[in-house]
């Protein structure tokens, strides 16, 4: 009788009576119960992952090279300079807001180098004397002349500032948001259908005490995604404050700090109307009005004026040099720029 037993434990244990430890050993030397996460090798290959869909995130360019581009406040357009002949954009308009060459080259005595290159790139013009804050409208008119729109793809303007006007940060504060309320009504005038609006700025006080995000809500405006601002994606650039180059005690211009080494965050806005449907709940997409502070990723042409100096017969802000646009007559006397 206890020989048939210790047979039938045999044959359940494999015939060696011991299957229990030898199974545990076998599922732990091998096959799929085998865990690697605790292995520095996978820790290695999600570092490198995310380093990666990092420098992804950091690659953002709000626009494409055919788009049609209008860039304000462009300071001593580097910016500018280095989408025309690095990033071979060919309907770029920029804007500044001093009259004339000589006020803007007084401000930036390197500008002439800057507006070298756009005059020789294709599709692009420079406009002196536009106010952010009353620029004429960009449009176009359909071909029976019935329906006018606006004829920007991407509108840009870059660390927007009303300049030294008050040493109080409540004041200061109130100025920008006010510049940056007129700005969006004056820029979604000029918008495109399904176009967007990009503003640049710090992401420090004061800048973060604007409050971007509600100012372009209430303008009608929707935030669609937000990145960080690489000055390295655009070569040549270099960030120009307000009121110009910060010179020393002996008239020398150099010294005092970097805008480009500071962090900084762009934000695209779209027509509110643009924003798509919200995804059903439970989805994992990214909110439509990109509310968050996240490195999300996210015509006719202009034509090629052959000189880009200032109007001396033209001393209002319609930026009407051609045919093809129907600008209003706005006056300009603001003192509104980017940089600061």
């Amino acid at each position: 009788m206890g020989g048939k037993k210790r047979e039938v434990a045999r044959k359940r244990g494999g015939g060696n009576g011991s299957s229990r430890p030898q199974a545990k050993k076998q599922k732990t030397n091998g096959g799929p119960a085998t865990s690697y996460s605790k292995s520095p090798f996978s820790n290695t290959r999600n570092k490198k992952l995310k380093k990666q869909q990092q420098r992804q995130a950091d690659t953002v360019l709000p626009f494409t090279p055919h788009e049609t581009i209008l860039l304000v406040g462009e300071g001593d357009l580097s910016f500018t300079a280095s989408l025309a002949d690095h990033h071979g954009c060919t309907n770029l308009t920029a804007t500044v807001l001093e009259k004339d060459l000589a006020e803007l080259s007084g401000k930036y005595p390197h500008v002439t180098d800057n507006i070298a290159k756009i005059d020789a790139a294709d599709g692009c013009r420079l406009l002196y004397g536009v106010d952010a804050r009353k620029m004429g409208p960009y449009t176009r008119k359909s071909v029976k002349g019935r329906v006018t729109t606006g004829m920007m793809d991407r509108i840009i303007f870059n660390f927007p500032h009303v300049g030294g006007k008050s040493t109080d940060v409540n004041r200061q504060v109130r100025y920008n948001q006010e510049m940056l309320v007129d700005f969006f009504a004056r820029a979604a005038l000029s918008l495109a259908p399904r176009g967007s609006i990009v503003v640049t700025l710090f992401e420090a006080e004061p800048y973060t005490l604007w409050n971007i995000r509600d100012l372009a809500r209430h303008s009608g405006l929707a935030v669609e995604r937000s990145f960080r601002f690489q000055p390295a994606l655009y070569p040549g650039y270099r960030h120009a404050r307000t009121l110009g180059v910060v010179r020393n005690k002996a008239g020398e211009v150099g010294g005092g700090w970097k805008g480009e080494d500071r962090p900084a965050r762009s934000y695209v806005f779209v027509r509110k109307e643009d924003v798509p449907e919200p995804p059903a709940a439970g989805s994992k997409n990214p909110r439509p009005d990109g509310d968050d502070d996240d490195d999300d990723e996210d015509v006719p042409e202009l034509p090629a004026t052959g000189s880009k100096r200032p109007r001396p017969d033209d001393d209002d802000d319609d930026n009407d040099d051609d045919d093809d646009d129907d600008v209003s007559d706005d006056d300009s006397d603001g003192a509104t720029s980017g940089g600061d």
